[in-house]
């Protein structure tokens, strides 16, 4: 049959429509893809360290020594290795006295460890050097002084509590200003430093420092000519807010740091733990009762006495067990009129309560 074009053009469109809805024709369905599963394996958290803590009975202890002892006395104790501390009262400022010396030698072995001094380097103590109360190094000292190293200054200063010494190591260093920079820098707390011997010890009599009183009497004949309410008002002055105040535990805190060898050098940290170690000064407070086999270094620190009180009566140090494990230990009384023994009981009682309750485990 012959179709013109456009119907042939007609008849195709019908048989395609015609095809689209043939039921008998089905277009094929196309699968959804796939779908993965990842599984990402996340590490269980690791378990917080449990914090160790103080032993009981240790507590008990510290707590009792100092609830108990008339007067205002701070004690701290800290465990140098397993972090916790032990304190009565330790937050509270207490006269260092001597103690303060031990901030004066960190900061000369700071100034040798960034290599501005050496401990061979000379220095001479002259007459107008001297200070007040203990200072053996007097007798060395002739008409032309005595002529020395700085390391054998420190040395005096630390194991024998020379004054003079650690006066004139502090001004080599660059006075006060340089010592309170070491302590704010180095992070060590609640410690204040003072003017130095001269004028601490003469604040605290109710004095002006003269350069007379370094010799012989003076001193003491002109505190004795002090009206007695004007030496009762210095004093409590002074107690009250020491310009050499420090907290127990801060102090504990800073011995602490530096058994760690977070304050200087590894070497000068053995050097000034070695010296403290050699101190003569002492004997009956912490140190009378280390027990055979440990190792102790300490600075002790002793204030003036007025009607049977003393303003500072202290000894700070490290104790260390034969199992190699460290503890500091600060006790401070910072004002008392217990006689010397009953202060010395107190400070031997502590040592004994630590050893009593130190795990070898």
């Amino acid at each position: 049959m012959n179709l013109s074009r456009p119907a042939a053009a007609l008849a195709l469109a019908s048989a395609l429509c015609a095809c689209g809805h043939d039921t008998r024709v089905h277009v094929a369905k196309v699968a959804p893809p796939p779908v993965y599963q990842v599984v990402i394996a996340v590490p269980p958290p690791a378990p917080k360290p449990v914090p160790v803590v103080a032993p009981q009975a240790l507590v008990s202890s510290i707590t009792t020594l100092g609830k108990t002892f008339n007067g205002r006395v701070g004690i701290a104790v800290r465990s140098i290795d397993q972090g916790w501390s032990v304190d009565s009262q330790g937050d509270q400022r207490m006269p260092q006295q001597s103690v303060s010396k031990l901030w004066v030698a960190m900061t000369v072995l700071d100034f040798r460890d960034s290599g501005r001094l050496k401990l061979e380097d000379p220095i001479t103590l002259t007459r107008e050097d001297m200070t007040l109360f203990h200072q053996p190094v007097a007798a060395l000292i002739r008409a032309d002084g005595y002529h020395t190293t700085v390391g054998d200054l420190l040395q005096r200063a630390l194991t024998m509590s020379d004054n003079t010494c650690n006066d004139r190591l502090l001004r080599y260093v660059g006075g006060p200003a340089a010592v309170r920079d070491f302590i704010v820098r180095k992070g060590l707390g609640d410690i204040r430093f003072g003017p130095g011997e001269r004028l601490l010890q003469s604040a605290t009599a109710g004095l002006e420092w003269k350069p007379e009183f370094a010799f012989g009497n003076a001193f003491t004949q002109a505190r004795a000519r002090l009206a007695p309410s004007a030496r009762l008002e210095a004093f409590e002055r002074y107690v009250a807010d020491p310009p050499d105040g420090a907290a127990p535990l801060a102090i504990a805190g800073a011995l602490a740091k530096l058994k760690q060898g977070k304050l200087l050098s590894p070497n000068s940290t053995q050097y000034l733990m070695g010296t403290m170690e050699l101190s003569h000064t002492g004997r009956q407070r912490l140190r009378g009762a280390v027990p055979a086999g440990w190792t102790f270094g300490h600075k002790t620190g002793t204030g003036q006495d007025l009607g049977g009180r003393t303003a500072g009566y202290n000894d700070v140090g490290f104790l260390i067990a034969p199992d190699g494990k460290a503890y500091s230990i600060a006790v401070m009384i910072g004002d008392t009129p217990r006689p010397i023994p009953a202060r010395q009981a107190l400070m031997q009682a502590v040592v004994e309560a630590v050893v009593a309750n130190h795990r070898t485990a």
